[in-house]
């Protein structure tokens, strides 16, 4: 059993697509976030595959091998949500699971709340649910959201090293539990260096394939979304917006994410339960805002006790 690789035309673009298993017992669609393309989910594909689905997972567009944009600065999130249900109607997906992570989740929530006809349930990976954004403003001036923010700034810091090199580097702090903040005087990619080890969970190999898929669009898109277009505009939402479906999140505690304003709070206080009442919550002691590469095994084995626990019905 091995991953195939396909392209979609939705809504003028090619869309690259992983695919693997049949869907004997319904589809899982994976949504990956930055700094990463389909490769991020690999474990998980081939887990939910030997358990009987078919495991699909796309580049967004401007990412990995998918094409990007005419122009990418002109960039809006519902954009994504589009693609998604241009690649449900174009693979003539009646209704899928979505499982998501990083800015992936948020797509994947607002597909949940749009279509909730088309989603049997999903799964964040340190994600949680609000219908009011998240609030970056009492961090400081060196949060690296506030630094990709500004335009030019990450091109030019970027832009000192390959691509190799930058998800290199990117990879290294996200896969911290620091909130990577550089002092005055600093850019982001000074906080880490080539004496500084990978992640014990992610090789050369795993990096040189992130590399090599970033090489065809480079980080014009991705600097777009998630960072320089935050919120969702002209989208046409639920005036109620709860969300139907089961969802479970699982939450890795050593991921620098859960530590933002807010964040801990949703999860904890119960803030996210109000929105999401279908609402299960695992939590990871040591995961990283990589979990699902970091513990394959364990991540893997919930995602498929939650499909499994909400089979599939059209």
């Amino acid at each position: 059993m091995e991953i195939e690789h396909k392209y979609l035309s939705v809504n003028g673009l090619n869309l690259h697509i992983a695919q693997i298993g049949k869907d004997t017992l319904g589809i899982v669609v994976f949504l990956h976030g930055f700094p990463e393309i389909w490769y991020s989910w690999r474990y998980q594909m081939v887990a939910v595959a030997k358990a009987g689905y078919m495991a699909i997972a796309p580049d967004w567009r401007g990412y990995g091998l998918s094409d990007q944009p005419q122009d990418p600065r002109n960039a809006l999130r519902e954009h994504l949500i589009s693609d998604l249900l241009g690649i449900f109607d174009a693979l003539s997906i009646p209704k899928a699971f979505l499982v998501a992570k990083d800015f992936g989740a948020y797509p994947a929530y607002l597909f949940a709340l749009q279509y909730p006809d088309r989603t049997c349930g999903m799964v964040s990976i340190g994600m949680p649910y609000s219908p009011v954004p998240f609030s970056i403003d009492q961090l400081p001036e060196g949060f690296y959201i506030k630094r990709w923010q500004e335009p030019g700034r990450a091109e030019a810091d970027f832009g000192r090293y390959d691509v190799k090199r930058v998800v290199r580097t990117i990879y290294i702090l996200f896969s911290r539990s620091d909130i990577p903040i550089a002092p005055e005087g600093k850019e982001i990619m000074d906080l880490a260096d080539l004496s500084t080890p990978l992640p014990e969970w992610f090789t050369e190999e795993d990096l040189s394939v992130y590399a090599s898929l970033y090489k065809k669009n480079g980080f014009t898109y991705p600097l777009q979304i998630p960072y320089r277009v935050r919120g969702i505009k002209g989208i046409n939402q639920p005036l109620d917006p709860t969300i139907r479906v089961p969802v479970l999140l699982i939450q890795g505690e050593k991921d620098y994410v859960y530590k933002l304003p807010e964040r801990c709070e949703a999860v904890k206080e119960g803030i996210m339960k109000n929105y999401v009442p279908d609402l299960d919550i695992t939590f990871i002691p040591e995961g990283c805002h990589f979990a699902q590469e970091q513990f394959p095994d364990q991540v893997n084995q919930l995602i498929i006790s939650f499909i499994r626990g909400h089979p599939l019905t059209v």
